[in-house]
């Protein structure tokens, strides 16, 4: 590949990740502002009821903010993994008329959510500086959570968009997993509540790691996080998985997308 063929396929990503963040709330009455008012409207009813009906958050340093962050980290994962499982169903008569690498298509679709994350980030912050929470010194090192998460889900977003070509199942599949993974993973609960035995089983999951690695971070340095519980070897094992997931999904996907336009 060129150079001048590189930074083509770069510049069609970044046009077609704009065009689907605008088509994305075109039609509706807010527009631009559902980009922060959903995850503001889902933390504002998991706050009201793990701090006044259950009482859950009331152990944990500036709950609020611990909460929201796990809101917006999850909501980028899951926006950014059912966008891109659809990709190239939904661009199928631009697949059969233009050649150009289908990976296009997918890392556009999740890329979109990064500037919805970028977005939250931001109500983040401000919810730190007017909560008064202390982020760590090592704070800038929240930008390599984040190339971790977003390597997840793309990789994650490989095999579905792949596997939804062929099979129209997955969209409902993988709703059922992003549940399972929803409750699994600590978004709304700290993770003390779980017997101590299966903590280090509970914080290997990726998005667990990353939540509260993220959380250490910038809210409270009494975040249980992996290096807590885990040693190595197994230490590494939630940060090489989202990375082994990329490598995976990119052969599954380059292998697959030969035959993309005769199936979709």
């Amino acid at each position: 590949m060129t150079k001048r063929t590189r930074k083509q396929y770069v510049d069609l990503v970044r046009e077609l990740t704009v065009t689907d963040f605008k088509l994305k709330y075109e039609g509706s009455v807010l527009g631009y502002l559902w980009s922060f008012a959903k995850p503001l409207m889902l933390f504002g009813i998991l706050y009201f009821v793990f701090t006044i009906v259950f009482r859950l958050g009331g152990s944990i340093p500036h709950y609020a903010v611990y909460l929201l962050l796990g809101v917006v980290l999850w909501i980028f994962f899951a926006d950014a993994t059912v966008t891109a499982m659809t990709s190239i169903v939904d661009r199928q008569e631009l697949i059969r008329k233009v050649a150009f690498p289908r990976l296009v298509l997918v890392i556009a679709a999740s890329a979109t959510s990064l500037i919805t994350l970028a977005i939250n980030l931001a109500i983040i912050a401000v919810f730190i500086a007017v909560l008064g929470a202390r982020p760590s010194p090592a704070a800038p090192l929240i930008l390599l959570l984040l190339v971790e998460l977003y390597a997840l889900a793309l990789g994650c977003s490989l095999f579905l968009a792949a596997l939804y070509v062929r099979f129209r199942d997955f969209r409902h599949i993988w709703e059922v997993v992003l549940q399972i993974l929803f409750y699994a993973s600590p978004i709304i609960y700290p993770i003390s509540i779980i017997p101590a035995h299966l903590q280090s089983w509970a914080l290997v999951n990726p998005l667990a790691q990353i939540f509260q690695d993220s959380r250490s971070l910038l809210v409270t340095a009494s975040t249980l996080t992996t290096a807590d519980t885990l040693s190595a070897p197994a230490l590494v094992v939630p940060y090489l998985i989202p990375f082994v997931l990329l490598a995976g999904g990119f052969l599954y996907f380059r292998a697959a997308s030969g035959k993309f336009a005769e199936v979709v």
